[in-house]
C-alpha cells in the first residue's frame, strides 16, 4: 500500500515536471515568435498598401501605408486649452457664410486693446485663439477679416498643403508656380487646395525623407546665411537631419510680409533673425502694413515669428528642435516613430519634457507657467504703455498738431508696437526664448515712453534713441 502510494507521488511529480516543461517550451517559443515579429516590424517600418506619386497630396491615403502616424494627425482636432494656449471649443450657429459650427474664442473680446492695437487692419475685425493643424484651412477661409479686406492668394501659402498647387500652377515648377499663387485673390487661389498642410509638404514621398516644399522659405534661409558668409545655400541639399526636423516647421512658423504688388511672400532674414534685423529690413523696403487708423502711424503686423523666437533660445542653442517637443518619438510596438499629434508639449510632459529633464512633471509645469506668467505680465504693461502712446498721439493730432513731435512719436509707435506684436503673435508666450521674450518686451515699454517724451518735445528723432 505505502508502495503504491509512493508510486503515485512518482507518476504526480513527473507529471508536473512535463506539464512544466511543456508550458516552458511554449512560453519560450512565444517569446521567440514575438522577438522575431518584433524584428520583422522593425526591419519594415511601413507595409506598401498603395504607391505614394509627388501628386498624392490626401493625407488619408498616405495613411494606408502609415496608419499610427495618421491616426495620430487625425488628432490634431483636439481642442485642449492650457494656461496661456491653445483654444476650447466655442459653439456658435452655422451661416450660409460660415458653416462651422465650434470655434476657437476670440482674443479681441478676451484683451480689447488689441483692437486699439490694430486699429483700422482687418485683424481688428476677428482674431481668435489658434486651433491645431485641422483647422487651418478652415479658420482662414471663413475668419470675419476676408470680409473686410482682400487677401491675396499669398495667405494660401501657411494654411493649405499647396506643394502640388505650385506644380499645377507653375507646369511642374514650384517657385513658378509659387509666385503665379501669391497674384491670385484669395479665394481664386483657394480653388487650388484642398486640405490643410499634409504629408507631402514635409516629405519626399519615395524616400519619406523630410524636405522643404516652400519656396519663401528656401529663399529666406538662402538669404540669412548669405548675411553669415554663406553663399548659394540649398536648405535641402545642406541641412543636417535634425536641422531639417526644425525647418519643416519653420516653413510655415514665422514672421513674413508681402513684397510688392505682386505680394510675393518674403521672410525678411537678409540681416539677420532677430527682431531688430527683421525691423531694420522693413524700415530699409519702407515697408508697412497698414496705416494705423488713430494716429496714421505706418505700422507692421507681427505674424507668427515662433522659428526666429525658438532660435534666439536655449534648446535651439543645444540642439532641441521644433520636432523633440511638440512631435516626440514614442514606441508602438517595435515601431519608433515621430507623434504626429502636434500639440503643446505641456499636453505630452512625459515624452517632450521628460525625456531631457529628469523631473516630475508638476516641476516641469511650474517651470513653464513661472516663465509664461512673467512674460504675460509684461506684456500686459507693454500693452497698456502703447495704448497710452496711441492715445496721445490720436490727441495731439485732434488738437490740430502735425509737427516733428508727433512724427517722431508715430515712428516710436511703429517700433512698440511691432515688438509687443512680435510677442503677442508667438505661440509661446515667453517660453521659445524667455530672455529675448522679456527683452523685446522691455524695448517695447521703453519705446513707447519715449514716444510720449516726443510728444513733449523731449525726443526730436528716434535715429539715436531708438538704438
Amino acid at each position: 500500500m505505502a508502495e503504491e502510494k509512493q508510486n503515485k507521488r512518482r507518476s504526480l511529480r513527473f507529471a508536473g515536471f512535463v506539464a512544466l516543461v511543456v508550458l516552458a517550451t511554449v512560453f519560450g517559443l512565444a517569446l521567440l515568435v514575438n522577438i522575431f515579429q518584433r524584428k520583422q516590424e522593425a526591419r519594415n517600418p511601413f507595409f506598401r498598401v498603395v504607391e505614394l506619386t509627388d501628386d498624392t497630396v490626401d493625407p488619408s491615403i498616405w495613411g494606408k501605408n502609415f496608419p499610427l502616424q495618421y491616426d495620430d494627425y487625425l488628432k490634431t482636432t483636439d481642442q485642449v486649452r492650457t494656461r496661456y494656449g491653445g483654444s476650447e471649443a466655442e459653439p456658435r450657429t452655422p451661416t450660409q457664410a460660415d458653416p462651422r459650427s465650434i470655434v476657437a474664442q476670440s482674443r479681441l473680446e478676451e484683451d480689447p486693446r488689441l483692437k486699439t492695437m490694430w486699429a483700422g487692419y482687418a485683424f481688428a475685425k476677428d482674431f481668435r485663439e489658434e486651433r491645431g493643424h485641422a483647422y487651418m484651412l478652415e479658420d482662414q477661409t471663413f475668419t470675419e477679416r476676408q470680409q473686410v479686406a482682400k487677401q491675396p492668394g499669398t495667405c494660401v501659402n501657411c494654411h493649405a498643403s499647396v506643394y502640388t498647387a505650385y506644380k499645377q500652377l507653375g507646369g511642374g515648377d514650384i517657385v513658378k508656380g509659387f509666385e503665379e499663387l501669391n497674384k491670385l485673390p484669395y479665394f481664386e487661389a483657394r480653388k487650388f487646395v484642398t486640405h490643410p498642410v499634409a504629408c507631402i509638404d514635409c516629405h519626399d514621398s519615395q524616400t519619406m525623407q523630410l524636405r522643404v516644399t516652400r519656396p519663401a522659405f528656401i529663399e529666406g534661409m538662402r538669404a540669412f546665411k548669405a548675411s553669415q558668409g554663406i553663399q548659394n545655400y540649398d536648405v535641402n541639399k545642406q541641412a543636417t537631419r535634425q536641422e531639417m526636423r526644425a525647418f519643416v516647421c519653420g516653413q510655415c512658423h514665422d514672421e513674413y510680409h508681402f513684397s510688392g504688388p505682386e505680394k510675393r511672400l518674403v521672410y525678411p532674414w537678409s540681416k539677420g533673425l532677430q527682431i531688430e534685423n527683421i525691423l531694420a529690413f522693413y524700415d530699409e523696403q519702407k515697408f508697412k502694413d497698414w496705416e494705423h487708423a488713430n494716429t496714421g502711424a505706418p505700422v507692421l503686423k507681427a505674424q507668427h515669428p515662433e522659428f526666429e523666437m525658438w532660435n534666439q533660445g536655449i534648446h535651439a542653442r543645444s540642439g532641441v528642435v521644433c520636432a523633440d517637443c511638440h512631435m516626440p518619438y514614442k514606441r508602438e510596438g517595435a515601431l519608433k516613430i515621430s507623434d504626429h499629434h502636434v500639440r503643446s508639449p505641456l499636453l505630452n510632459v512625459n515624452r517632450a519634457c521628460q525625456t531631457c529633464h529628469k523631473w516630475s512633471e508638476d516641476e516641469l509645469k511650474a517651470r513653464v507657467y513661472t516663465i509664461q506668467s512673467r512674460t504675460h505680465h509684461l506684456r500686459n504693461i507693454a500693452m497698456d504703455a502703447l495704448v497710452e502712446l496711441i492715445n496721445d498721439i490720436k490727441a495731439a493730432r485732434d488738437a490740430g498738431r502735425n509737427d516733428t513731435g508727433v512724427t517722431t512719436a508715430q515712428d516710436f509707435q511703429r517700433r512698440a508696437q511691432f515688438y509687443v506684436d512680435f510677442i503677442e503673435s508667438e505661440n509661446s508666450n515667453g517660453f521659445h526664448a524667455a530672455q529675448e521674450a522679456a527683452r523685446i518686451l522691455g524695448e517695447s515699454i521703453n519705446f513707447s515712453r519715449k514716444g510720449q517724451v516726443a510728444l513733449r518735445g523731449g525726443i526730436q528723432s528716434t535715429s539715436e534713441q531708438s538704438k
